[in-house]
């Protein structure tokens, strides 16, 4: 560019900035929030990051409470300035950290950051905002300890913590929240002894569960005047006993303290007047079941997995509301109770579940005949020894103790006239006669600690429990689906519906107004729903909005009583804008007019969301991989999936290659795309896969990968190619597989855990040796020097069949936890089954097998001539990988030196497929790689699932490690 080209050019820049400032200085408004709040959220904004952009209008122009999205702010008369009320900042997958500046928002009730990916600790700044009512730090990776300053909030009465990874004590400064009802902190790292001194508080429910506490169970807990549930499942209080004093809990309606190293006696509650759940499931309690009888409102009991001995007693018959009653895995003795049911009325759908599995009853009072409704566990009892004398064949199945029922999954039913509805728009699901079309609601909620285990005889009364506190009528509400999840928890989707439209005015053909689509969204995200204590606290998940993105995503944030901005104000300032707008654009066009021919942008040119170089690894550009996959035409793609497509490319000097090309607004992709980069570019074994390169400009985000002309180990093993392979290569494959994940564990620095180790994820190159891909959702391991060590508590994550239940169960993650998906691995490679196949789960099937002396049943027959002996020990180590229990789980360095001696073993005719200089490649896949090869979420049923709300997490740093129990 020439000398006179600049000057023009400088010219004219100095022409648009006078525009710009003429213009605000004719029509500016001033700013008219707290100017110590905007500088506070000037801060708060630069410590997030926001990959979607849901706050790309926290500019510093504009002024928060008037367009800021997700700020409420409220007038204050006495300064005359907005103040923020509320933050609502709930699922919208922002990163990053809190900012110590949250302290100067003094005024706000409710802070919630619910369901993102926000890391560090929490600010102890936030203890400073004294008007704070609701603290929802929900579903994040926030770790370190919990500030004493919060225990200075004299407004709190919400502490909602849960799903993060924050350690230490509870400060004692908790015993000083005068009006604290909710303690919400499960499923974190939080150790050490339960303060006495919180007995004073006014809680009515006490979540600690999935914790790290250990000391003993405070009797004073028994003082807390208003304590409804009391959840501290999977603590260690180690040797301690439940203090009799739990028995005076007048108000108690759930007492939970499954898996907490109890000992002792079960003492008698049967002078709480309403309680409605007991668990003491999976601790070291003896002696005899107490005798008196427990509330008539009772619906679950679960006693197993203790050492209770005696008899089962008679105070367990006649308890009308009854659901579950487990006993399970005691050493009871006597008779099998057939009085249980006896003078209880059941509805169609309601169930009572009796399990008596692994005792050691050995007969029956009388006739056991129970009703439909009834099922009965006795599978492990001697009194199955005589199941045909005693007519009970059918009671005396093993089933799995964990199962849990009354889930639901309802489709919208048909309109009878079958018309069809506009986009957004469904039939009204109670309305079907009328086919009625409208545009619904979605609502995500889990109640964290119901006191039911079946939901369908309470559907009605959730149903009007919900419709009432909303306010709306009964055929307005649609329960979409129920689903028990681990805790137990019940996750449900709901769908609401606008009223008839000749009803009254508040639709709009068929659609919520704006103002009754905030007031909805307002009861659930300020958790202003008049309680039903049988369903307990909630958590509010998502919003689906549906047609109503406009509104959940507002320009502007208005408050639950709205901004109270003077009418006047906004006109100006709308006035103001719109003729500051004709004066800019006017401006913009004479400058761009005489400026365009001298700059011009081209996709060629980087334009990264996020610029990044990474040492080892090549950065290309999207031309050259364009080049190299043909212009990504049909003929060289070789996946899809759920994150995009899979090429296969010829770079300019001859290497083949595999390009996997994100999706255009894949979310999901864009944050795994960044996790993979960074590990894979400072991982390097011949057992994983290599990362070749990365594309990242354009809007494009690319990995480029060696090519694996043999696909996946899943596809190998697919019926589709019929090829014969021998013990030998499956070895083979098995051991460059573990290899893989040891160096993962103990000699990546830091070490990883790969938490999705499946088939799927096994690559083959040409001469079968094994390859470990995908690290989209892996985690840093706990470092090994740190106070604590074990395990890190995380969301669940990962792909069904191939999940570790321990991990699944308790949100804590450890090494082991890939050896149970590598354990289900070997178990595919010896039968050629599926992990999950028509309800058949590969474990249970193969330890059926071995028991009933049947092994060779389920070995694959394509395998072709074998050692018994090989087999025999290679199965025995898939098993011993895929144990429940971590602790019973080999360590991979173990796994690896045992299927080193198995192969040793192996005799000549087995071996010789085994060696890594053979060319074993498969005729025709070198060309077309299956589907799944390069693909997370592949077109088979072995999708990666998050199975904790929506939240995506990326490797953060080291986790604070953990004790393990």
């Amino acid at each position: 560019m020439g000398r006179r080209e600049k000057v023009v050019g400088h010219n004219e820049m100095v022409l648009l900035l006078m525009t710009l400032s003429t213009c605000w200085s004719a029509y500016g408004q001033p700013m008219i929030t707290d100017p110590n709040e905007v500088t506070a959220l000037e801060a708060i904004r630069r410590r997030l990051e926001d990959p979607v952009g849901y706050l790309r209008n926290w500019e510093k122009e504009k002024d928060p409470c008037i367009s800021w999205s997700f700020v409420h702010c409220v007038p204050n008369k006495t300064d005359g300035y907005q103040h923020v009320n509320e933050l609502r900042l709930m699922n919208i997958s922002l990163s990053g950290t809190l900012a110590p500046e949250l302290g100067q928002l003094t005024q706000m009730e409710i802070l919630n950051f619910m369901w993102n990916s926000i890391s560090g600790s929490i600010p102890k700044e936030i203890g400073n905002i004294t008007a704070l009512r609701l603290l929802l730090l929900s579903g994040n990776q926030i770790s370190g300890p919990l500030p004493e300053e919060l225990g200075y909030l004299p407004n709190l009465t919400k502490f909602q913590l849960d799903l993060n990874t924050i350690s230490g004590p509870i400060p004692k400064s908790f015993a000083k929240l005068p009006k604290v009802v909710h303690f919400h902190m499960n499923n974190n790292s939080i150790s050490g002894q339960i303060p006495p001194e919180l007995s004073a508080l006014p809680l009515q429910h006490f979540l600690l569960d999935n914790n790290n506490l250990s000391g003993y169970l405070p009797p004073e807990l028994a003082q807390m005047p208003s304590l409804k549930i009391l959840q501290l499942d999977n603590n260690n209080f180690e040797g301690s006993v439940i203090p009799a004093s739990y028995s005076n809990m007048s108000k108690l309606l759930k007492l939970s303290l499954r898996n907490c190293n109890l000992q002792g006696t079960v003492p008698d509650l049967s002078t709480i007047p309403d309680l409605l759940y007991l668990d003491l499931s999976r601790n070291q309690l003896t002696g005899n079941i107490p005798s008196n009888k427990l509330s008539d409102n009772i619906t679950t009991i679960i006693l197993s997995g203790n050492m209770l001995n005696g008899s089962i007693p008679s105070n367990f018959s006649a308890l009308p509301s009854l659901q579950k009653l487990s006993l399970n895995n005691n050493r009871l003795s006597g008779f099998v109770p057939t009085t249980i049911w006896e003078n209880m009325t059941f509805s169609p759908d309601a169930k009572l579940r009796l399990n008596l599995q692994r005792n050691l009853l050995s007969d029956i009072s009388g006739i056991l005949d129970p009703p439909p409704n009834v099922d009965i566990m006795l599978y492990g009892n001697p009194v199955c020894g005589n199941a045909n004398e005693h007519q009970i064949i059918r009671f005396c199945k093993s089933k799995h103790e964990d199962e849990e029922y009354g889930s639901l999954n309802n489709s919208i039913p048909s309109c009878s006239a079958q018309q069809p509805c506009n986009k957004d728009f469904e039939h009204v699901p109670a309305l079907t006669d009328d086919c009625i079309c409208a545009a619904p609601f979605g609502v995500g909620l889990r109640l964290r600690s119901p006191s039911i285990s079946d939901f369908p005889p309470h559907r009605s009364e959730f149903e009007q429990w919900i419709t009432k506190s909303v306010n709306l009528d009964y055929y307005q509400l649609f329960i979409h689906s129920v689903a028990w999840e681990i805790g137990p928890r019940l996750g449900m989707f709901l769908k609401f519906y606008p009223l008839r439209t000749n009803d009254s005015g508040i639709n709009d053909f068929g659609k919520f107004n704006n103002s009754e689509i905030v007031r909805i969204a307002n009861k659930f995200a300020l958790f202003n729903l008049t309680g039903t204590d049988i369903f307990g606290p909630y958590d509010l998940l998502n919003f689906t909005a549906m047609g109503y993105n406009s509104v959940l995503f507002p320009p502007v944030g208005v408050g639950e009583g709205g901004s109270r901005i003077s009418r006047a104000t906004l006109v100006g300032i709308i006035l103001g804008s719109l003729c500051a707008a004709a004066v800019i654009l006017a401006a913009i066009a004479f400058v761009l007019l005489k400026m365009r021919r001298r700059f011009h942008v081209s996709k060629d040119q980087p334009s990264p969301k996020f610029p990044m170089r990474i040492e080892g690894v090549k950065a290309f550009g999207f031309k050259e991989l364009e080049a190299a996959a043909s212009s990504f035409s049909s003929t060289t793609e070789i996946g899809q999936g759920g994150y995009g497509k899979v090429y296969k490319g010829i770079l300019a000097e001859g290497t083949i290659v595999a390009i996997k090309r994100a999706h255009q607004g894949s979310l999901q992709g864009e944050k795994e795309f960044y996790t993979e980069i960074e590990l894979l570019s400072r991982l390097h074994h011949r057992n994983l896969v290599s990362l070749v390169g990365y594309c990242n400009e354009g809007g494009e985000q690319m990995l480029v990968y060696e090519f694996m002309p043999n696909g996946s180990l899943h596809d190998l093993l697919s019926a589709r190619y019929r090829v014969p392979l021998s013990l030998g290569t499956r070895l083979y494959i098995a051991l460059g597989a573990a290899r893989g994940i040891v160096y993962l564990h103990t000699e990546a620095d830091p070490p990883i855990i790969h938490r999705d180790i499946k088939a799927n994820n096994i690559l083959l190159d040409s001469k079968f040796t094994a390859k470990v891909s995908d690290f989209g959702i892996s985690r840093l391991a706990p470092l090994p020097d740190a106070e604590t060590s074990g395990h890190v508590s995380t969301v669940v994550k990962g792909t069904p069949g191939y999940l570790d239940p321990e991990y699944f169960f308790t949100h804590k993650l450890t090494e082991k936890s890939d050896v149970y998906s590598l354990g289900i691995v070997f178990l595919e490679l010896l039968t050629g089954m599926r992990p999950i196949s028509h309800g058949r789960n590969i474990v249970r099937e193969v330890n059926a097998a071995c028991q009933s002396g049947t092994m060779a049943s389920v070995i694959d027959r394509s395998i072709g001539p074998y050692s018994s002996d090989c087999v025999k020990k290679f199965l025995d180590l898939a098993l011993r990988c895929s144990l429940d229990e971590q602790k019973d789980r080999p360590t991979m360095l173990e796994v690896v030196r045992e299927l080193e001696n198995i192969n040793y073993m192996l005799p000549a005719f087995d071996n010789n497929n085994t060696a890594p200089d053979l060319d074993v490649s498969i005729s025709g896949m070198s060309s077309s790689s299956p589907t799944s090869a390069y693909s997370r979420h592949t077109t088979t049923n072995t999708t990666t699932m998050d199975f904790q709300g929506t939240e995506l997490e990326l490797v953060s740093g080291v986790i604070p490690s953990i004790r393990p129990r």
